[in-house]
């Protein structure tokens, strides 16, 4: 029988309702109502998703050398916000324009392997008529989807968030599959300041867990992001402290759901002190703290980590990947940046037409530098100020 970590069950058990209800004791073992025929050789079936070498290919065409993800899944609201700080309105039109120049910059696929979009952005043609989803992959880019629904207070918390949108997540990933996603992202937080507590950390890992699982059903690759909030004056110690509980609650729900790990993509913090605390740390301390968490939680089986930047200013988040890949891992350690890929980029355009040949090349020297640090080969040297500036906001919605 295949192991636990490579099967996906396909026999549709029924859960006994203690098992998800919020805030009850997930780890209650899990009890399956089987029906038991005389002829059946066997009453539990259990086999492979008939997706499973397309996911594995699929991983590991992301998880290759040189290349990381160009997180552009902000919502509607939150691309108002990035468009508003260049003086635009959040249009449609204005939305479509600043995605078309991303992913039409020259030769980006050098660089990027995959492109997380929003679910506006998988049905959005370019300003040229084409699918956006046609111009990744002629671009050798795997198209994502953002899948979840955003973060929502979670109820008997200490003031902390849960996210929302496993209802319906089935027939939304199969017609994503149909539109020419191949991966998804899901995106959970955990609030040092606010504890974690108990209940949040389970709520978290639990719904990567099912999102997971679903999303493997469907031929996606699930993106496993459970970000650990740089808010808080804490130092990296704590940081390495809740990260540890958080990754084992997520690997232990993962098992549970029967989630493929050769067929997901991890997309976790970095251990980094807390924004607002004194103590900075170098390169090399991210690095160590982060690597040792890496080695005590993730099975190598996972062929891809893409760390997020989380607010961190673009040369320091390709600095820190960059230290992270001065000796062999056993996953690829790479990127899965949003504002460090995009924030420069951004500005350069200003939303001027005459401007978009500049912006690209801007986005591609981004790109290119941390390409050069997924193979540890960064040197910083001739990045500009404005690269270096924090992007950090406290309480900050994506």
């Amino acid at each position: 029988m295949a192991s636990a970590s490579a099967t996906l069950l396909k026999s549709s058990p029924i859960f006994d309702k203690s098992e998800w209800v919020k805030g009850q004791n997930l780890r209650q073992p899990s009890v399956f109502f089987v029906r038991c025929h005389p002829t059946s050789p066997s009453a539990l079936t259990v086999r492979a998703s008939s997706y499973a070498d397309e996911l594995v290919k699929t991983a590991k065409t992301i998880a290759s050398p040189g290349r990381g993800i160009l997180a552009m899944d902000e919502s509607n609201a939150t691309c108002g916000k990035r468009l508003a700080s260049i003086g635009l309105e959040n249009t449609e039109a204005n939305r479509q324009a600043y995605r078309t120049l991303l992913v039409s910059a020259p030769g980006l696929g050098e660089y990027i392997s995959g492109a997380i979009l929003f679910e506006e952005t998988l049905y959005q043609s370019t300003i040229d008529g084409k699918k956006m989803v046609d111009v990744l992959v002629e671009q050798k880019i795997v198209p994502g989807i953002k899948v979840d629904k955003g973060l929502v207070p979670l109820p008997g918390s200490n003031n902390e968030s849960w996210c929302q949108g496993l209802d319906g997540l089935s027939s939304r990933t199969a017609a994503y599959y149909q539109q020419g996603a191949r991966f998804a992202k899901w995106r959970t937080v955990v609030s040092i300041p606010n504890g974690p507590s108990a209940l949040a950390v389970k709520e978290a890992a639990w719904g990567l867990a099912r999102y997971a699982a679903i999303s493997q059903d469907s031929g996606l690759v699930p993106i496993v992001e459970p970000e650990i909030l740089l808010d808080g004056d804490h130092g990296i110690d704590r940081t390495f402290e809740v990260a540890r509980k958080v990754w084992a609650e997520v690997f232990f729900y993962l098992a549970e759901n029967n989630v493929m790990f050769e067929g997901i993509l991890l997309k976790p913090s970095m251990v980094t002190p807390g924004a607002e605390c004194k103590d900075k740390a170098t390169p090399q301390q991210v690095a160590e703290y982060t690597l040792k968490l890496l080695h005590s939680r993730i099975p190598p089986a996972v062929p891809g980590i893409m760390f997020l930047s989380g607010g961190q200013s673009e040369v320091e988040a390709t600095l820190n990947l960059n230290a992270m890949n001065q000796s062999p891992n056993p996953w690829h350690v790479s990127f899965s940046y949003a504002r460090a890929l995009q924030n420069t980029c951004l500005k350069t355009w200003g939303g001027r037409p005459e401007n978009l040949k500049a912006a690209q090349d801007t986005l591609l020297v981004r790109a290119k530098s941390n390409s050069l640090a997924q193979l540890g080969k960064y040197t910083g040297e001739g990045e500009s100020e404005e690269a270096k500036k924090g992007m950090f906001v406290k309480g900050y919605v994506y």
